[in-house]
């Protein structure tokens, strides 16, 4: 029996990218859960496995040539996932292609920006008109962009569903939060209702979905955010 990898988890967009593609690859795994508002990514273990103290992060004992692996940057591990389950990366290298950059579309970009989106409108201390405009007018720029990709193609990099599609939706799927509309982006709502319809997307959006707490409580902002 192929034994679990170990999922280093919290439930955020970017815990949901790899508990989403460890369901839709059908790969064993098993959640430790690292409580980013008590700060359990500051400890020394999790900082052995992630040196950025971000999490997700993964452990596989059957890594590349059946040794122990760890990863850790979310678009990393999904590379990783993909090739190894031989799934969701594209069948030539032109797909690979097309999936590679929009994977890095979404970790230069939506990620970013839809997080500073989030912390200016919803959880900095006091408002910021500027710093909320900036961001809320740079997520709106970016879903245009996916929009129109999406007009084109049934997923974001072709044909095919892609762990492009499993990176880009948890950030996409928060488009309220962020104060986008979907009126004038039918094909981004389309393709959010079509990935709402995957199994594998519940069920890795699911994972301790209960502990999604509200961060505007004042211990878990000093340190997500250092204040």
């Amino acid at each position: 029996m192929q034994e679990p990898i170990r999922l280093y988890y919290w439930p955020t967009p970017n815990g949901w990218k790899i508990s989403i593609a460890l369901e839709e690859m059908g790969l064993p795994y098993e959640a430790t859960l690292i409580d980013i508002g008590k700060g359990d990514q500051f400890a020394p273990e999790f900082l052995k496995l992630s040196p950025n103290n971000r999490m997700p992060a993964i452990t596989d004992p059957d890594g590349p040539g059946g040794t122990p692996v760890s990863l850790f940057e979310s678009g990393a591990i999904l590379q990783y996932l993909a090739r190894k389950a031989g799934r969701f990366y594209g069948a030539d290298e032109r797909a690979w292609l097309a999936v590679d950059q929009w994977l890095m579309w979404q970790m230069g970009g939506l990620g970013p920006m839809a997080g500073q989106a989030h912390h200016f409108l919803k959880y900095a201390p006091e408002d910021l008109p500027y710093a909320q405009d900036r961001y809320r007018k740079e997520v709106a720029r970016l879903y245009g962009v996916l929009d129109r990709q999406l007009a084109e193609n049934v997923f974001v990099a072709g044909p095919d569903f892609t762990i492009a599609d499993i990176a880009i939706w948890p950030w996409a799927s928060l488009w309220e939060g962020q104060q986008q509309t979907l009126e004038d982006k039918p094909h981004m709502a389309r393709w959010l209702d079509q990935m709402w319809s995957r199994p594998g997307v519940i069920a890795g959006r699911a994972l301790h979905a209960d502990l999604r707490a509200d961060r505007s409580d004042t211990r878990a902002q000093q340190v997500l955010f250092g204040k």
